[in-house]
């Protein structure tokens, strides 16, 4: 790995209530699409990684879900991942959209051990949808943020480069994420399913990924799509197979722009009973349970 006397590295948090817009800054800084967006609230459920490295500097974003009240395991199981991004962070950015106004200090919202006395940035986003004159003057550690248009994201990123420490980067230069182009898959699947499925469908909805075959022309992945009820498989297949087809036509265009390869995306549906609320089901689909931590 990298290293050499000027060499600095950071790992950046990203915290904020859900639709916040962690995940449209995430995608800004790091130049690609890697974290879903959606409209609907508490589309990420596991953080995504991306890493940022600019001349002698590598920072390394973490975007975990947004800060909620756990209602069941699952959302348990998110909040368990939040505070493991921020006790394991350098620093801090603290999200939230500039139409609701400065976020209360972070101390309040997250439990006192989540934080270790790291540096904390607030970002308000959104600053593209406010004229300027309705704008209220900052001056960091605030900062405005319009991430789809660019603005204010060099001076984020600049303040994030205050906070990296001397030491050998963790990662590849060229790296863009630590995370297997799988976790992707599975993500671009859920977010199509955001995009098309109504009301709180997509919430009861889980992508896996069974088979990725790489090395062949289309590049073929099998995917299964986990419903709690018979119903809800009714829905996601739609009238002969039609919501499922568009389903899947949604997500490969977002698969492909990643691996920048033709897709065969091969979309089953199964029902998978109570799954939210199923520590067996949750840990075979990934998710750390509360409590727990992965070694």
């Amino acid at each position: 790995m990298r290293e050499s006397p000027d060499t600095r590295c950071a790992v950046i948090a990203l915290a904020g209530k859900p639709n916040s817009g962690k995940s449209t800054l995430l995608n800004a800084i790091v130049g690609a699409k890697l974290a879903i967006i959606s409209a609907k609230p508490q589309s990420t459920r596991q953080p995504v990684v991306g890493i940022h490295t600019e001349g002698e500097t590598q920072l390394v974003f973490v975007d975990p879900p947004g800060l909620l009240e756990p209602r069941y395991l699952l959302q348990q199981a998110m909040m368990e991942q939040v505070m493991d991004a921020l006790r394991g962070a350098d620093a801090i950015l603290h999200l939230s959209t500039l139409a609701d106004g400065a976020p209360p200090p972070l101390e309040e919202l997250v439990p006192a051990d989540a934080l270790k006395g790291q540096p904390v940035a607030t970002v308000l986003t959104g600053a593209d949808l406010v004229p300027p004159h309705e704008r209220p003057a900052t001056a960091p550690p605030t900062f405005l943020v319009g991430a789809t248009t660019g603005e204010g994201v060099k001076e984020v990123l600049e303040w994030c480069r205050e906070q990296a420490r001397p030491g050998s980067f963790r990662y590849d230069p060229e790296d863009i994420s630590t995370q297997p182009l799988r976790f992707f898959v599975a993500e671009f699947v859920r977010e199509a399913a955001f995009e098309l499925l109504d009301e709180e469908l997509p919430y009861a909805l889980a992508a896996e990924v069974d088979e990725f075959r790489e090395d062949s022309d289309p590049v073929y992945i099998r995917v299964t799509v986990h419903v709690e009820r018979e119903s809800q498989k009714g829905i996601v297949i739609g009238s002969n197979g039609r919501t499922i087809k568009q389903l899947g036509a949604l997500a490969r265009q977002s698969i492909e722009h990643l691996l920048g390869k033709r897709v065969f995306l091969d979309l089953w549906v199964k029902v998978l009973p109570k799954w939210r609320r199923s520590p067996q089901r949750l840990r075979e689909l990934g998710f750390p349970l509360p409590g727990t931590r992965n070694t």
